[in-house]
């Protein structure tokens, strides 16, 4: 008897269960793409103390809301991070330390896509209001928005809002599909 016990695979199904491996590089990839968030993070934090004194309000503000984002896309990463490794590759083995998100306990791949879905909806609201604070340069010569671009922009959020919607229905009606046929046998 195998002391791990372990049940011996068919050489093929040992190939395709072992190619969840090869998403590894992935993930250390997306660790090392945070880094670079985090040297952006400090960079823009650096920007906005060292001309604090000389900014508007609302250029204070359009930095913050960056930092905001940057915040928001690294949470992104890290649920993609932990999340996928956790659900596609290997468990992390975090039961009971106590730095292990709440949400982990309860991730898979349906609870997954609305987290994911959720945080770029959030990370498009601060896109899209970085774009309502500075919509007061349309028109000018230096501004980076037109009314086309901001219009674009917020059905391209409500899209996204839709999208998150129907994913969240879609995922009820599976679990509660799920449920029923438990309860049947």
């Amino acid at each position: 008897m195998n002391p791990h016990n372990e049940k011996k695979l068919h050489p093929l199904s040992w190939l395709i269960f072992s190619s969840r491996w090869m998403q590894l590089p992935l993930y250390l990839g997306l660790i090392f793409a945070q880094g670079v968030y985090v040297i952006l993070f400090i960079k823009e934090l650096f920007h906005l103390i060292a001309g604090a004194t000389n900014l508007s309000e609302q250029l204070i503000m359009l930095a913050v809301l960056g930092l905001i984002d940057v915040v928001m896309i690294s949470n992104l990463l890290v649920m993609v991070i932990v999340g996928g490794y956790e659900t596609f590759v290997s468990r992390l083995n975090l039961k009971g330390h106590p730095d292990e998100p709440e949400w982990l306990s309860h991730v898979n791949a349906s609870v997954l896509k609305v987290k994911l879905a959720m945080a770029i909806i959030g990370i498009s609201s601060i896109h899209l209001l970085k774009t309502f604070i500075a919509i007061s340069t349309l028109g000018s010569e230096n501004s980076n928005y037109t009314e086309a671009g901001a219009m674009w922009q917020t059905i391209i959020h409500m899209v996204f809002i839709l999208s998150a919607m129907g994913i969240a229905y879609t995922d009820r009606l599976m679990s509660n599909a799920l449920e029923d046929s438990k309860t049947r046998h």
